[in-house]
């Protein structure tokens, strides 16, 4: 006869792997984000691109993921968190075989659009599918487990990108992409679906099974009364969205997007091999080369977070982040500055990116997604989250198409120097509004912000 303690054993490996998989799609996220930023050195070159133009294709994916997020809110809460995964596992295998065989910049970038209709959806239902699932004390590891996958999908994409840099074979650099594509979507279909998302379609029976699967076969009757008591509060359209208890946490979560964005990390993931050709790197394959050691980082330093998260709690590591960032992205800005006077200007660049990624990978990185998957009530969640994800794509591809630009305009010292200045005005608003949620429950949180209490003083 298995004991309670063997339930709970396997109920938490069981979890791991529901996570495991889920978090394939936050891999499929960084690869076919990472990958364009050692492709699009060769494909400018066969297709003579203009600098606008190789913005629009860098970009391309950003625009799919902006409208991707735009209108799968809704989806996520009436087909599913899981059905709207597998959805996004076919999207990402037709988006990479056909950009792998694109004969032409109008077809490429058509793809990459499709991509990003993946990466929209796939960039809040995956961690807000495994948010559900786990249990209070498991989820910042398990929800920053998506966030993790998302730096190993771009270090591989590095590293793939740098295996092919030297027959400039970009094609296959997009095709591999079809391979974590098709095990995310055989996986998705022998997972259960969401719990609260069951709940929330009135199926108690099968809520109650999946709950005592994941919580090792004990009494989950509180857990599920608990869920539906905060189902019953809610009407669950697009109006509750602006209800007064609901609007700092909306706020709180576009206010989020917009910091991660507009702190450069992006123009570091999609532009790094050309910071590195900025700084004095004489080749493609050595800034290709240069940019795998930032993208090692990033996974090293994201698989740490996901140990601390539950351990020292979200508002703490954000801070010590964003302190980080401001620091790092000063000291890029003065070696471009002060290029002229130093010839270490290359292996000033390559550690100011080190530190950069190393704090935004402990900060910004998981935590956006882990707050935006904690703090919005069950029956607007799906809706809540897409609104915040839509926020974090539009930022996302107004940093992207606009780097060049800035650099060109502002310098590249003042390039880094106003995303330095942006991520000072992170740390202020983080320190004043953002809660520490560590070890609450959904519902708690949920609770907390309906007796009408600020979202800051649930920490306290």
């Amino acid at each position: 006869m298995k004991t309670r303690t063997e339930d709970q054993h396997r109920s938490t490996l069981f979890v791991c792997l529901v996570a495991g998989i889920a978090a394939l799609a936050g891999l499929l996220f960084g690869y076919d984000t990472g990958v364009i930023s050692g492709a699009i050195l060769f494909i400018k070159q066969q297709f003579l691109l203009t600098p606008g133009r190789e913005e629009m294709v860098v970009s391309a994916v950003l625009l799919g993921a902006v409208i991707g997020a735009s209108v799968s809110g809704g989806v996520a809460d009436y087909f599913g968190r899981r059905r709207s995964i597998i959805v996004t596992a076919v999207l990402f295998l037709f988006g990479a075989v056909g950009s792998s065989l694109a004969p032409s910049i109008v077809v490429l970038v058509s793809c990459r659009v499709l991509i990003g209709l993946a990466i929209g959806v796939a960039s809040f239902v995956a961690p807000l599918y495994i948010s559900e699932i786990a249990p209070p004390h498991m989820r910042g590891g398990l929800v920053s487990l998506n966030q993790l996958m998302i730096t190993i999908g771009i270090m591989v994409a590095y590293v793939v990108d740098d295996a092919f840099s030297g027959g400039a074979s970009w094609r296959w650099m997009f095709g591999l992409g079809a391979v974590p594509a098709m095990v995310l979507m055989v996986g998705m279909i022998f997972l259960p679906p969401s719990p609260r998302w069951l709940v929330s379609r009135k199926d108690l029976d099968k809520a109650r099974a999946v709950l005592s699967r994941v919580r090792g076969g004990g009494d989950v009757e509180e857990e599920l009364r608990a869920v539906q008591g905060t189902m019953d509060q809610e009407a669950g359209g697009w109006s509750e969205l602006f209800r007064p208890w609901v609007r700092p946490v909306l706020f709180v979560g576009v206010a989020l997007a917009f910091f991660q964005q507009a702190t450069g990390i992006n123009t570091v993931i999609y532009y790094a091999p050309t910071i590195f050709e900025f700084a004095g790197f004489g080749s493609a394959k050595q800034a290709i080369g240069a940019t795998t050691i930032v993208g090692t980082v990033n996974v090293l330093m994201t698989v740490v977070a996901v140990w601390l998260l539950d351990r020292v709690g979200r508002r703490p590591l954000l801070l010590a982040g964003l302190a980080g960032m401001v620091v790092s992205l000063g000291v890029l800005g003065a070696a471009f500055h002060f290029s002229k006077f130093s010839d270490a200007l290359k292996w000033i660049a390559v550690g100011s990116l080190i530190c950069y990624i190393a704090s935004f990978a402990v900060s910004l990185g998981p935590i956006f997604w882990l707050i935006i998957a904690e703090i919005y009530p069950l029956r607007i969640r799906g809706r809540a989250m897409s609104l915040a994800t839509v926020a974090n794509w539009v930022f996302n591809f107004l940093v992207a198409m606009t780097f060049l630009t800035i650099t060109d305009t502002l310098g590249k010292a003042g390039a880094f120097w106003l995303y330095a200045g942006i991520a000072i005005a992170g740390f202020v608003f983080c320190y004043v509004f953002i809660p520490e949620t560590k070890g609450r429950t959904l519902e708690e949180i949920e609770e907390h912000l309906r007796s009408g209490r600020s979202l800051r003083s649930l920490g306290s």
